[in-house]
């Protein structure tokens, strides 16, 4: 959007619907080591990127400790000007008072004449002040200290700058105030497990509320923003997607429709990602670009068993019609995820995404609710018209048959299930169909062969009963067993 100013981080820019609102101030708060200095570092440079004069304002560290800092994660802070008003070692040994700057006041004492002369001489569209805590302790009561920055606030205003200005909200001194007297308020969290950032206020302005994962890395701040999907909507053509496998088309009434949610499940090693992947295989030859998350399974190992049983899987990866892309689930959050999927689908334009499986998905959770957040990954996914296919394993390898014990299916518009069979001693594999919402389908199990010549459906097993139990009993054609 033209009428914003970006902070520098594209997540925290979408949070904000844009980016910040130019010539207001904001407030940047949280605990020591949250990020502050990350935040308001990236929003100076982003503005010295499009040739905008940025000013570092410091009342806590030295500039040439802050600029050894942030070299240190990559940003550039050589035409950033610093303003240093931070306490020197003359300052215990010298009687000397700090004051600051009230536009209603014209008494010009040392810190004041900096701030003006330093302000007025380079113009800056972009302003960060690195603490504004520090003007509490230097004031002698608190009506002098809001009546100071509203002031000090208002100069930087009316010469036309952008502030952003720091605090650290403890017991003893908490921020309140300066939260009433700020455009708008962004707040640092972090534990020992995470970070997270949210807006609490945003003036003129709607914007995604909630908390939204947050990391420091080598490349400063990353924000993930969690999603919204009701705020994308693509259209697209309802069609029906095809496996490519005859007998397995014919009991799906056709295949998958566009933009329906598949529940593909069954115990280990029945071969429910090779059903996924067989519909990625029809799709590579439509030109269709196809996308896998691996949470469990090596993707070295998940590769050559496709090539074994004839789906090309190297030769799909070098055209781009299909990423295999593993996942450390403790390594990465669901917002962060999310917005893995997410760069897939808009950026690479992503038809189909199948998630590998859903209980590695659920340990990224991190003990937060698997359902909330797989519809809302889901919901998004529909809305911009990509199949979605989600493994799911089962615990029992036979016994009773149980869709997920997640809780999820009724998520899902298709639910596809795979089950061993003991007939006659042997161990067979079956396929059925429990749920289609968009179509008709066929109420028979099949059997499921998988080999070196790929997949295999067979005709109806319509002389076996108590198939979803696992140990099913043959029908002779005159009723007998």
């Amino acid at each position: 959007m033209s009428d914003r100013m970006s902070t520098g981080i594209s997540g925290l820019d979408e949070v904000l619907n844009g980016g910040l609102i130019p010539v207001r101030a904001y407030l940047v708060r949280g605990g020591p080591g949250a990020g502050k200095t990350t935040l308001g570092l990236s929003f100076l440079t982003e503005g010295v990127a499009r040739g905008e004069k940025s000013l570092y304002i410091t009342l806590g560290e030295p500039p040439e400790q802050i600029r050894t800092n942030a070299e240190r994660i990559g940003f550039d802070t050589q035409k950033i000007t610093f303003l240093d008003l931070s306490p020197t070692s003359d300052f215990f040994s010298q009687v000397q008072t700090y004051d600051i700057f009230s536009a209603a006041e014209v008494e010009r004492e040392p810190m004041t004449q900096q701030i003006v002369e330093q302000v007025q001489s380079l113009q800056p569209q972009r302003v960060f002040l690195d603490a504004m805590t520090q003007f509490r302790y230097l004031s002698s009561d608190a009506f002098q200290f809001r009546r100071q920055v509203l002031s000090f606030l208002r100069f930087l205003l009316e010469q036309g700058a952008t502030v952003l200005f720091s605090s650290e909200d403890s017991q003893s001194a908490p921020d309140d105030d300066l939260q009433f007297m700020s455009d708008g308020a962004i707040h640092l969290y972090q534990n020992l497990e995470e970070r997270s950032i949210s807006v609490t206020k945003f003036r003129g302005s709607d914007f995604r509320a909630g908390f939204h994962f947050m990391r420091l890395t080598d490349r400063g701040m990353e924000v993930f923003p969690r999603l919204q999907p009701e705020v994308y909507k693509r259209e697209f053509k309802l069609e029906v997607i095809p496996s490519g496998v005859p007998d397995l088309d014919e009991l799906m009434r056709g295949g998958l429709e566009r933009g329906t949610v598949t529940l593909l499940t069954g115990p280990t090693g029945v071969g429910k990602t090779t059903i996924g992947l067989q519909f990625m295989k029809e799709a590579a030859g439509r030109g269709e670009r196809s996308v896998v998350y691996m949470f469990e399974e090596p993707v070295d190992i998940m590769l050559q068993r496709c090539e074994a049983i004839n789906i090309p899987v190297y030769a799909m990866m070098q055209r781009q019609t299909l990423s295999v892309v593993p996942v450390e689930p403790l390594n990465h959050s669901p917002d962060e995820f999310a917005n893995m999927v997410r760069r897939e689908v808009e950026q690479n334009k992503a038809r189909i995404v199948m998630i590998d499986s859903v209980s590695g998905y659920r340990v990224a959770l991190r003990g937060e609710e698997l359902v909330t957040h797989l519809h809302s990954l889901c919901k998004y996914l529909q809305n911009m018209g990509v199949t979605v296919i989600l493994v799911n394993e089962t615990e029992s390898i036979t016994g009773n048959f149980r869709a997920t014990e997640v809780g999820i299916s009724y998520m899902a518009d298709n639910i596809v299930f795979l089950r061993y069979l003991e007939i006659k001693g042997e161990l067979r594999k079956a396929i059925g169909v429990l749920k289609k919402r968009l179509s008709d389908f066929e109420k028979t199990l099949r059997e499921l062969e998988i080999s070196r010549y790929g997949i295999k459906v067979g005709q109806p097993l319509i002389h076996l009963r108590n198939i979803l139990s696992g140990i099913p009993d043959w029908i002779e054609k005159d009723g007998q067993r």
